[in-house]
């Protein structure tokens, strides 16, 4: 990959965005990178420069507290995913049987990763008009039963090729139905989906993957309401139900809060009954309801 020129030092980069050099260090950790790595050493190009003039500075539409959040939003959301890569990627080079070099894997992942970014991109803004519409959703959350037993029981690499199943197959059943994957947390997955019928189907087909054999017993919390969309993340109430029933549910179950259990109620492919309220962290009584797929299949 040829590299642009690197014609700035950091101050000179700081001094042409017009920056507070102490504001400057406070993006700069923004982005991920502690406060001595870019150093006096560090150069930068003109298309840096013009990448981070977009969005850091005194003349931009953004102030300084949307910047920060900008900024703590990409280096999150890289961070992950250039680790990967270049575990990945080191893993590659040392292989003898891969004939591509570091820097030509290195030029090949940058291509795909504009595309797919493109892609979801364009999703994203269809979404969001989506979302104005609708200003309630369903808020999921998906664990794998005994996790922590088996994490000490498990070599890594078995851990691994389960941690991956079960990231793998939650996203194309999520997907599949409409949703989306919020974040990975460990052993669980959080989802949200507007339609009350495909969160209940999102469940059915997950603790499937346990019946089948593919994964571990599941547990599944779910849970209806208006949340706030903030940075590919999600807050309110819904979040908080949601993660409670998860922790509650018992092996290979699924528990939803009142609000999915009313739109569900005409649902011809569902059924739910209610439980004794939960006295769970934050919520002394909480009214739950249990999902049932038919009488003879629990989700």
């Amino acid at each position: 990959m040829s590299d642009p020129p690197l014609e700035y030092s950091r101050d000179e980069l700081i001094t042409a965005l017009r920056l507070d050099p102490e504001y400057a260090q406070r993006f700069w950790n923004a982005f991920g990178f502690a406060r001595g790595e870019g150093g006096s050493g560090q150069r930068f190009s003109e298309e840096d420069l013009a990448a981070l003039g977009v969005f850091a500075g005194n003349d931009q539409a953004m102030d300084s507290t949307a910047q920060l959040a900008a900024a703590r939003a990409i280096g999150q959301a890289t961070a992950r995913l250039a680790q990967w890569q270049a575990e990945e990627i080191t893993r590659l080079a040392a292989d003898p049987t891969v004939d591509a070099t570091a820097e030509e894997m290195v030029e090949a992942l940058a291509r795909v990763q504009d595309l797919v970014w493109r892609r979801h991109l364009a999703v994203g803004l269809t979404d969001a008009g989506r979302a104005a519409e609708h200003t309630e959703v369903v808020v999921g959350f998906a664990d794998i039963v005994g996790y922590t037993s088996l994490s000490r029981r498990l070599g890594m690499a078995e851990l691994e090729t389960l941690l991956e199943t079960f990231e793998s197959a939650a996203h194309t059943i999520i997907t599949d139905h409409g949703g989306q994957i919020v974040k990975t947390i460990g052993d669980a997955v959080l989802f949200t989906v507007i339609d009350a019928g495909a969160a209940a189907e999102i469940a059915v087909e997950l603790h499937r993957l346990s019946t089948d054999g593919e994964l571990p017993s599941l547990r599944i919390g779910m849970a209806r309401g208006d949340v706030l969309m903030r940075m590919g993340d999600v807050f309110g109430e819904p979040v908080n139900i949601a993660s409670r029933l998860a922790s509650a549910a018992r092996s290979g179950t699924t528990l939803i809060d009142e609000a999915l259990a009313t739109a569900l109620r005409d649902n011809a492919a569902t059924h739910v009954g209610p439980i004794p309220s939960l006295s769970v962290r934050g919520y002394r009584k909480l009214r739950a309801y249990k999902l049932v797929r038919d009488r003879n299949w629990t989700a």
